[in-house]
């Protein structure tokens, strides 16, 4: 299996050279409004996930967190780069910098912590940390 994963890495190195000199510069698509509005209920019902197994302490937060995660930085990634020049690129750095990223870094945090929330080593419901070796 991690042969099939390496290949298609490799595979996509040339098809991403493609994309980069075949693409259009400006495109406009019909659906742009779906395609964010679906993205962002995909990203709000993943954070939901992810906040209902910190509170039951389960074993899955390190799946929910980690796509949270995923989702945050793909989001921040593209709100930056199909924003025009301007006030809305300045938003959109603005929303990366204060709300996305830091969230994704949170969502990494715990999804690296998983075993020691479940474990009731990390109190997260009363803003304090436990010591653990």
């Amino acid at each position: 299996m991690g042969i099939f994963f390496i290949a298609c890495f490799i595979a996509l190195i040339p098809w991403t050279v493609y994309l980069w000199f075949t693409l259009p510069v400006r495109e406009l698509s019909p659906h742009y409004n779906l395609a964010w509005t679906g993205f962002d209920v995909l990203l709000a019902l993943v954070l939901l996930a992810t906040g209902a197994c910190v509170i039951a302490r389960s074993v899955y937060l390190t799946v929910t967190a980690t796509s949270a995660a995923t989702l945050l930085v793909v989001d921040a990634w593209f709100d930056i780069t199909t924003s025009a020049p301007g006030a809305g690129l300045f938003w959109a750095l603005v929303m990366a910098a204060v709300a996305e990223l830091p969230l994704a870094a949170a969502c990494g945090w715990l999804a690296y912590h998983t075993e020691h929330i479940c474990q009731r080593k990390i109190d997260l419901f009363l803003g304090h940390t436990k010591r653990w070796c």
